[in-house]
């Protein structure tokens, strides 16, 4: 199960605070700058797997049958040596977008997603899989991710409890100032609570960030928050971002 909340969210000296400030607005800080000499994913991914994150929504009558279906196939699928890709994991909104499934997968690099997708369509028993869910989602949408290189992915596990996966719409140019408060956001939360992971779109809906985390129920996530606003450095981070 999961919460699921979504928000939105100088190379020259400027003449005055006026011009400093419209600067900003488009252009970004100094270091969104810097961005536009490399790459997001040189900058601030770890590199070695690139995330699909799939969200189905699903008619709520069906949502049984997409269960037992999902159960089977995608681990299968996962567990096929000749494919190139790991389930991080999957999930059923509690509170939120109900009747709404997220998936996240793991592949082995760009070269990892074309060959698993080339393979899968081409296999019996996905066509199979595919014929039989399809009437069964009312919506379904994906993207592709990076990880950032100071929040690793964790490998596929049983935790139990519940997940929170947060979604921020970032402005653009804004990407670098994210990652670098909560590079240093995460030290104080994870003190608490256990960290799943974090990514940033690469392709799809762009300007996105997603990160999430693990607790034993809602009352634990409660303390947990309120224990993160005593440390140092917390508050600035929620305050930038």
């Amino acid at each position: 199960s999961t919460i699921s909340e979504q928000t939105n969210n100088e190379v020259d000296k400027p003449k005055s605070k006026a011009s400093s400030l419209v600067r900003s607005i488009f252009h970004g800080s100094p270091a969104a700058k810097e961005e536009e000499k490399q790459t997001h994913s040189k900058l601030l991914a770890r590199g070695k797997y690139v995330h699909e994150l799939q969200k189905h929504k699903i008619k709520p009558e069906y949502l049984e049958d997409y269960i037992k279906l999902v159960s089977e196939h995608y681990p299968r699928i996962a567990n096929d040596k000749e494919n190139f890709v790991h389930l991080c994991g999957s999930w059923q909104t509690e509170i939120g977008d109900l009747d709404t499934f997220f998936h996240i997968w793991e592949y082995k690099g760009y070269s990892g997603y074309h060959d698993t997708q080339n393979r899968i369509k081409k296999d019996v028993h996905y066509q199979r899989f595919a014929k039989e869910v399809r009437p069964m989602i009312l919506q379904r949408t994906n993207q592709i991710c990076l990880e950032f290189a100071f929040w690793q992915t964790s490998p596929p596990k049983v935790y139990g409890g519940i997940y929170e996966l947060r979604t921020y719409q970032l402005k653009p140019g804004h990407l670098l100032d994210w990652e670098s408060y909560w590079n240093r956001g995460l030290e104080c939360r994870r003190q608490f609570c256990e960290p799943v992971g974090a990514w940033f779109s690469q392709l799809g809906d762009l300007n996105y960030v997603h990160h999430m985390w693990q607790y034993p129920d809602l009352e634990k996530r409660k303390i947990t928050r309120e224990q993160a606003w005593q440390v140092d450095g917390w508050a600035e981070t929620v305050y930038k971002t």
